[in-house]
């Protein structure tokens, strides 16, 4: 789609179209982990924006369109932050341990993020499935992976029979449930999980468990 720049403000200043997208973007994904995509609306999106409703379908094409660019957006920031990580000078446990802690972090800075995709499941991934963009991120981390638990199993160090994939379920599922299901554990057990003074608490014990896994004794299995 051609891009436009938006008509003159009344100090005369012309917006820049890029800058326009950007903003949709952002509120639109707090309007969506807000309300859902059922709840979300395009006119409260583009209250919030200062701009038209007319000038968000003219960008993104319509409410579907604005939650699948809102989820291509969510999901390039994870992707660029597997894309800078560096541990190609570390042995296999400590990479492992790095990659773990990479998606502890991002979860934890980007709840909007853990909202969005359990909105695009309760959808069964219709808009990702749909998506060219997403369908070509990938994960930069999974080949990543992959080389450092070859390493591990060709060092003797690691044992368990799993791929890049498998591990990523794996970290992925405790960081996912950590920021997810926060409320609900606290209702039920008296702890936030998300408690700042249990932060290093918890992303320690993630990397152990995961480093646990991957080298334990199967001399008897």
């Amino acid at each position: 789609m051609t891009s436009v720049e938006e008509p003159a403000r009344p100090n005369g200043r012309i917006r820049d179209a890029a800058r326009t997208k950007a903003e949709i973007l952002d509120v639109a994904t707090t309007e969506f982990a807000r309300a859902g995509y059922d709840g979300a609306r395009v006119d409260e999106i583009a209250a919030r924006t200062r701009t038209t409703k007319r000038m968000i379908y003219y960008y993104f094409g319509g409410k579907e369109q604005l939650f699948t660019a809102v989820l291509e957006r969510a999901y390039s920031v994870i992707r660029q932050a597997e894309q800078e990580l560096d541990v190609e000078h570390l042995d296999p446990v400590a990479a492992i341990r790095r990659l773990a802690e990479v998606t502890f972090d991002h979860h934890e800075a980007h709840p909007d993020f853990i909202r969005l995709v359990s909105i695009e499941n309760i959808h069964d991934a219709a808009h990702i499935t749909a998506s060219e963009e997403l369908g070509r991120i990938g994960s930069p981390a999974l080949e990543v992976t992959g080389r450092i638990l070859r390493a591990g199993r060709e060092s003797g160090l690691f044992t368990a029979d799993v791929d890049a994939v498998d591990l990523h379920a794996l970290i992925s599922s405790f960081c996912f449930f950590r920021v997810a299901n926060r409320h609900t554990f606290g209702a039920l057990f008296g702890r936030d999980l998300t408690a700042a003074e249990q932060r290093e608490h918890y992303r320690t014990m993630l990397g152990d468990m995961v480093i646990a896994y991957l080298t334990a004794d199967r001399s008897a299995d």
